[in-house]
């Protein structure tokens, strides 16, 4: 399959498949064009069970990156954790994945873990829904 971060068509296709689930309640998870080859993807997917992703991505299609993301976790209004790409260069326990990095109860702006399957290259979609259903 062809990296779907190379054209907004192929990049709408996957988030319209990844919502396409059981597990998913409703979903406003949309992707459009901001210059000649730049996007943005952002929008709420709501999941059975009360838990909600809201996701927000920077897209390079020239160039097939992802250059910039957040995403949230929710259960019932309250914040589960939340994977960001910040970088943290002085907390060592962070490089094996640097600069991607999941915040975490009990206190998410302090507890932060290196995120392994997160990256620029390829679609973060995916893995973030799946740790979400595993949730469920």
């Amino acid at each position: 399959m062809p990296n779907p971060l190379k054209s907004l068509a192929d990049y709408s296709r996957l988030l319209a498949e990844l919502v396409n689930r059981p597990t998913v309640v409703r979903s406003t998870l949309a992707a459009w064009s901001v210059g000649p080859q730049l996007g943005l993807a952002e929008g709420e997917v709501a999941f059975v069970n009360d838990l909600r992703l809201r996701a927000q991505q920077r897209l390079d299609f020239e160039a097939g990156l992802i250059i910039g993301y957040g995403y949230e976790v929710d259960r019932g209004g309250e914040r589960l954790y939340w994977y960001d790409c910040f970088p943290h260069p002085n907390d060592p326990t962070l490089a094996s994945t640097f600069p991607h990095h999941k915040r975490i109860q009990p206190d998410p702006r302090r507890n932060r873990v290196p995120a392994p399957g997160l990256s620029f290259n390829q679609p973060n979609l995916p893995m973030v829904i799946a740790e979400i259903e595993a949730l469920l």
